[in-house]
């Protein structure tokens, strides 16, 4: 029975620190070739990832909104940015002139088919986590003005 206990323990901690780990899903770049999640967030320890589309307004307010300071974030934390599309196959041809347009500076990749934003369980967007050495230290979903604030905060936090 006690062997059952610290079993069972085990798998439930197990779960739990699981369910904080990146999600390796594959993924497309704008020019179409094949990534990964994991890989696009490897050279970096710290790494925000955002999971946005074109047709979401609160979406693009957040990624204006952190353009405006991310420079300076990349200068004091050396964090990057990835700017995830989930427009699917109809509106993911807006993406590209959408970049262009706002001239973001981030790495944008095309999850056309949802599989990023299904494995972390994203029921809306914008969501935005941030990631230390491939584990989810902080998660946001929904964008409000001065949230990119309180994301800073904790960047700053994580990059000590």
């Amino acid at each position: 029975m006690k062997y059952l206990f610290y079993f069972s323990f085990f798998l439930i901690s197990f779960g739990v620190s699981a369910q904080n780990l990146l999600p390796d899903v594959a993924l497309k770049t704008l020019d179409g070739t094949n990534t990964s999640l994991s890989e696009a967030s490897a050279t970096q320890s710290l790494t925000i990832i955002s999971l946005w589309a074109t047709w979401c307004v609160p979406c693009i307010k957040e990624l204006d909104a952190i353009s405006e300071v991310y420079q300076d974030w990349q200068d004091e934390t050396n964090v990057s940015l990835i700017a995830v599309s989930i427009d699917d196959a109809r509106t993911v041809k807006r993406v590209k002139p959408m970049i262009n347009g706002k001239g973001w500076d981030y790495t944008i990749l095309l999850d056309t088919n949802n599989d990023v934003k299904r494995a972390l369980g994203a029921a809306t967007v914008p969501l935005t986590i941030l990631v230390k050495d491939g584990v989810i230290v902080y998660r946001h979903s929904g964008y409000a003005p001065g949230a990119e604030d309180e994301l800073y905060e904790e960047i700053l936090a994580q990059a000590d």
